[in-house]
């Protein structure tokens, strides 16, 4: 029977850099769905304790370390950059390691790739750090979320390759306008 490798969904690709605003393929360990049952958030909140971590409101993020809590959804976020803790009784998790891609957008102008291609305004005015929003990047779902002065995007892995073109495309639509006005 043969062997299969897994590989990263953007293998050997590297960043992009251009007017100071850089593009990079990134990898955020596990990522697990969590979804508590009814009336049982409180009890979450209990169980992520040891990690530092809460179950975050609609639209957050919360952080400790490495690892993340970012809302996806009503009742629903995802944990990344470690395992879940004991969460039998409190709440549905599922392993999307293996599902999503994710990419690194930082640089002065980030905000400006991401409004030819989703709804949502991220200038650092509008978009700040600990904030997430689900939305369409292109045609695709995705999941948005500011850390460390950048944005980041998690979107479906069999989509990573798209969400990578349509993001490069709009940053060298950019740079080529700014060097129009140069």
């Amino acid at each position: 029977m043969p062997e299969l490798i897994a590989k990263p969904s953007l293998d050997g690709q590297g960043p992009l850099t251009l007017v100071g605003t850089t593009l990079a393929p990134v990898s955020l360990g596990p990522i697990t769905s969590i979804a508590p049952f009814p009336g049982q958030i409180k009890a979450a909140d209990k169980a992520f304790k040891p990690l530092g971590l809460t179950f975050p409101a609609p639209g957050t993020t919360a952080a400790k370390g490495a690892a993340r809590m970012v809302w996806t959804g009503p009742d629903q976020a995802f944990l990344i950059g470690t395992e879940p803790p004991a969460l039998a009784g409190i709440a549905a998790i599922t392993d999307q390691s293996g599902g999503w891609s994710a990419l690194r957008l930082s640089g002065p102008r980030s905000a400006d790739v991401l409004a030819r291609l989703c709804p949502v305004d991220f200038r650092p005015s509008s978009f700040k750090s600990g904030q997430s929003a689900r939305a369409q990047l292109g045609h695709m779902n995705a999941v948005f979320w500011v850390e460390d002065d950048a944005i980041m995007i998690l979107t479906f892995r069999s989509m990573a390759q798209t969400a990578w073109d349509e993001c490069a495309h709009a940053l060298t639509a950019l740079a080529a306008r700014a060097s129009l006005g140069a």
